[in-house]
């Protein structure tokens, strides 16, 4: 008896699944490590060793400014976009950026791991800052090598691949690195760490250059702007070509994006950049303190949901490589966003309760699947607004945009909860995210061009 050949939907299934196959999707779970792994070094891990070297809350609490630099990259991504290192330009644009930050977040790291936050607090703050500016500038030449590697088809397994590695990183930069504290003391688990980003440089050293192809209109609209100054400014010459080169790598990016979208189509895409993660960012900063205030223990808050709670957000990444490459991008952002408003609703519900840890980790499993596949997904949509002239350039200023006021707006947290209460609190969470859902609901209605969304 013969067997029954596969229907179309398991064969389109089947397809989803082999784009995790392809060598620059693999390629993409160990830079996902090494672009996650010194995030927590000079964040929370860096404020368990500063309580532990008796430091006040409120200069713990300054030392948060350090993130700021992944929010900001964007004033320096025109460099990383257009300067070829002139030592590493063997390797390429994208590869040498790759290499010089990676040595960058070594050195750092390995400095914060001699240095003495108790009696050297202001060195160990500078340090912080370098390391985080690098492990930042990494980010920039990681997130353009993506979208160059690999064709439109391959970004949502491509974005699910690195969401993978990053969330490894955050296990062995969080419980990893606390584990090694313990056990070593904290000058030995940050010099493991150091040890642990030869991952990066080592992928960095195996892979090859992306090709950047630059389409003939970028190139000519970009050309035309350049000319008008040129004509029009009675500047020395050597001015001119560094003003010149300046709006071809800082102002020409707003005006590719503008030009391609048109202005009535840009903003509803800004606003969807803006808004779609402004309820888990306002919801994750509250977390912990909102798991101790329900009676659970730091040890079942570290089992539920610094390790499981990852894990399940690896499989909610994986689900979204599938779901982007099946369902489209705009149909897994709706998926994961529906996720993440109900956990917020199912939070709002837990704090009338006194739940047992059952009752946590249903709710960290809704949540964290549900980021996973959230997350995954807009990596995947905002790599696709992105033009190959100013790939660094365009996806910084997306970090830039959601990332800024997603953390702004989160800082309010605790206001709202002694005001209120934990229930009106999630609630809130819940409803900042729905303009978000509408704009998708929107896009599937009235998708853009396939022009606009290859750029």
């Amino acid at each position: 008896m013969s067997a029954a050949l596969p229907t179309a939907t398991q064969r389109g299934w089947r397809a989803a699944l082999a784009a995790y196959r392809h060598a620059p999707v693999r390629i993409m779970l160990f830079l996902g490590y090494s672009s996650g792994l010194p995030f927590l070094l000079v964040l929370g891990t860096l404020s368990a060793r500063l309580r532990q070297a008796h430091l006040d809350r409120s200069t713990i609490g300054y030392f948060s400014w350090v993130g700021l630099a992944y929010s900001l990259k964007f004033f320096w991504s025109p460099l990383v976009d257009r300067w070829a290192l002139p030592a590493l330009s063997p390797l390429g644009r994208r590869r040498s950026w790759m290499l010089l930050s990676q040595a960058g977040i070594v050195v750092g790291l390995l400095l914060m791991a001699v240095a003495d936050p108790a009696t050297a607090t202001a060195r160990m703050a500078w340090l912080a800052i370098l390391t985080a500016f690098f492990a930042a500038t990494q980010d920039i030449a990681i997130d353009a090598y993506r979208i160059e590697a690999a064709d439109a088809a391959l970004q949502g397994a491509m974005a699910a691949s690195y969401q993978v590695g990053y969330q490894l990183a955050l296990i062995t930069a969080g419980a990893g690195a606390l584990y090694a504290a313990s056990a070593y003391g904290w000058t030995a688990a940050y010099g493991l760490m150091a040890l642990l980003l030869g991952v990066g440089p080592v992928t960095v050293l195996l892979i090859r250059e992306p090709p950047a192809a630059i389409d003939r209109a970028t190139l000519a609209q970009e050309q035309r702007v350049i000319d008008f100054l040129e004509r029009s400014a009675h500047w020395p010459a050597a001015l001119r070509q560094s003003a010149a080169w300046l709006i071809g790598a800082v102002v020409c990016p707003f005006v590719d994006f503008i030009a391609r979208h048109g202005l009535r189509g840009a903003l509803p895409i800004i606003g969807l950049i803006v808004g779609y993660r402004l309820n888990y960012m306002t919801m994750g900063v509250a977390a912990n303190t909102f798991y101790l205030d329900l009676g659970f223990t730091l040890d079942q808050i570290a089992t539920v949901s610094k390790v499981y709670g990852v894990l399940m957000t690896l499989c909610g990444a994986l689900c979204a490589g599938v779901l982007v490459a099946r369902l489209g991008v705009y149909r897994t952002l709706l998926v994961g966003g529906l996720l993440l408003t109900a956990a917020n609703l199912f939070y709002a519900y837990l704090a009338g309760l006194k739940p047992s840890v059952w009752w946590l980790a249903a709710a960290i499993s809704l949540d964290n699947f549900g980021n996973g596949i959230a997350g995954a997904a807009f990596i995947a949509y905002l790599s696709s607004l992105t033009n190959a002239a100013y790939t660094a350039t365009q996806y910084a200023l997306f970090g830039t945009l959601w990332s800024l006021p997603a953390k702004s707006l989160a800082g309010w947290w605790g206001n709202i909860v002694d005001a209120f209460g934990y229930p009106a609190f999630f609630v809130y969470t819940a409803a900042v995210g729905l303009p978000a859902l509408l704009l998708i609901l929107w896009f599937m209605r009235r998708p853009p061009t396939a022009a606009q969304e290859q750029g």
